[in-house]
């Protein structure tokens, strides 16, 4: 009920991190799986660019938006260029990404496309990263938004919420042993999820397993959510 032969999957942010591990899962569970990535000269930000890749793939069944980036100031501190660069990727690039998808989903008869969200979509978080949080959020709301428009489509869209984990985003919270701590403290069972576990999170909800899930936004979370 996972397998995903003949399947097409674009991953955004697709070269490293959670992203890297979802296309190579994908790829183990028979589809094949496109990344997307500012590394090999794709700014998912520019729509023009995402729709000529697109147009390139050819066919889409799955997409699934792990593109992002944070900025960590108190909110006194960021600047408007910087909230803007965290939104516009996360949450207007996830939109741009799932627009263009969409025809070419509705063209083979249904798709799924699952979004990273966050725990912070639905936390005011343990730090100062406002624009990080704001753009989360939205990612949720979107989420429900979409899936309600395009379930007569058969175009499921849902999220995933991680907690932190091991990638080059929280290189400043894994490399601080302070700061860890705390974030543990706010952790009940006293792990952090790896980016392999948030790719089967990501693989279950874009599998057969789950044509019957739509709108919601799924945390990997370790306990986070439920203080």
């Amino acid at each position: 009920m996972t397998e995903l032969a003949g399947k097409t999957a674009v991953v955004t942010g697709g070269a490293k991190g959670i992203g890297a591990a979802t296309v190579a899962l994908f790829g183990k569970h028979g589809a094949r799986a496109v990344s997307l990535d500012i590394s090999d000269g794709i700014d998912v930000t520019d729509e023009s660019a995402v729709k000529a890749a697109f147009e390139r793939i050819g066919e889409i069944d799955i997409l699934v938006n792990n593109a992002g980036r944070a900025i960590r100031k108190p909110a006194v501190e960021l600047q408007k260029a910087e909230w803007d660069a965290v939104l516009d990727l996360n949450l207007t690039a996830t939109f741009l990404c799932s627009r263009l998808a969409h025809p070419y989903m509705k063209k083979r008869g249904g798709g799924a496309i699952v979004n990273l969200a966050s725990i912070m979509g639905f936390s005011g978080g343990i730090f100062p990263n406002v624009s990080y949080q704001a753009s989360k959020g939205g990612v949720v709301n979107l989420t429900r938004a979409l899936a309600l428009e395009w379930a007569a489509d058969n175009i499921r869209v849902n999220a995933v919420a991680p907690t932190f984990v091991r990638t080059d985003l929280t290189i400043p919270i894994f490399s601080n042993p302070e700061v860890l701590k705390i974030v543990m403290g706010h952790t009940p069972l006293g792990r952090f999820p790896e980016v392999e576990e948030i790719a089967a999170a990501i693989l279950y909800l874009c599998s057969p397993s789950a044509r019957c899930i739509t709108g919601i936004t799924l945390p990997v979370d370790s306990g986070y959510l439920a203080r």
